[in-house]
């Protein structure tokens, strides 16, 4: 079994009458890519901002790396919020160096490590430049560094490509990537669902201040997968009959729905029997069909 990170259980949050978290529990297994996914509003902020210990919870409690969460822990993550906090008068390599002091490397090695990511992402020219001087996306290239720089075992990114172009969002996936590769364990928040598909492992959706589902994305995509199967087949179209009804049909591509009882093996083996059959496959829930259905049925 993985072992967790990060646990979170039964964590309550109110502001007023508003219970921003209702007994919220999440485990972000040790190396995983985890995202944290919810409609606006739905309390995904203020879970990370309890994580990062900028606020606390009112109950409940937060395990991290086997011990209580606590402020020592700090050093250990990295957080990069969606409202990005960078200091627009300030240049930017005299602030990556304070922030990177803040999280407790040395100047020496901050230096070191901040002259290397700055070549690596090839923005080493921006160094004595002023945050108010670059686009939105040069300044996130600043943030995701200072996220990182000081190597911890947790990074936390809210919405992280936001800003960029496609050819910087991909750089900065192969980045993320890269750092899980690694054995950082990684918390994504983010409303690209296609983003959640091509990188995450695991998640959690909550929506309305509660947990309501958890687990690896292929568990999940199981438990959303009903028997839809896409069939192609040359030179003619299938007819419903006593296995599946036809959902759709066009020129030898053919979406069908298993009857209740009724196996894959078996409508293969009769389309088998009576067509000449080109591909069968079982059709699995995309991450945003899972979430529409998931928020609205709960």
């Amino acid at each position: 079994m993985q072992e967790n990170l990060l646990i979170v259980r039964n964590v309550i949050k109110q502001y007023g009458d508003y219970k921003a978290l209702n007994n919220v529990n999440i485990s972000v297994p040790r190396g995983s890519i985890y995202a944290l996914l919810g409609p606006n509003g739905a309390g995904k902020t203020t879970l990370m901002r309890i994580i990062n210990q900028i606020t606390a919870p009112d109950s409940g409690e937060l395990i991290f790396d086997g011990e209580k969460l606590q402020k020592n822990h700090i050093t250990d993550i990295g957080y990069m919020p969606e409202e990005r906090g960078l200091y627009k008068k300030m240049k930017v390599g005299e602030q990556a160096l304070y922030l990177a002091q803040l999280k407790g490397m040395s100047y020496n090695e901050a230096l070191k490590k901040l002259k290397y990511w700055f070549e690596k992402l090839n923005i080493l020219n921006w160094w004595n430049k002023k945050i108010e001087e670059l686009s939105k996306g040069m300044a996130q290239k600043i943030q995701f560094v200072v996220t990182i720089i000081h190597d911890p075992k947790l990074l936390i990114f809210d919405e992280p490509f936001s800003g960029f172009d496609p050819i910087n969002a991909a750089i900065m996936r192969k980045e993320i990537l890269n750092l899980s590769k690694k054995g950082t364990t990684i918390i994504f928040s983010t409303h690209r669902m296609e983003s959640v598909e091509e990188i995450c492992d695991h998640i959690a959706l909550i929506n309305k201040s509660k947990t309501i589902l958890e687990g690896t994305i292929e568990n999940i995509k199981s438990q959303f997968s009903n028997n839809n199967y896409e069939v192609i087949t040359k030179n003619s179209e299938l007819e419903n009959n006593d296995l599946y009804d036809i959902i759709s049909n066009k020129e030898g591509l053919c979406h069908i729905l298993l009857k209740k009882g009724v196996r894959g093996k078996d409508a293969l083996d009769y389309i088998n029997t009576n067509y000449e059959v080109i591909s069968f496959k079982k059709e699995t829930p995309t991450m945003e069909e899972i979430f529409i259905k998931a928020v609205k049925n709960a």
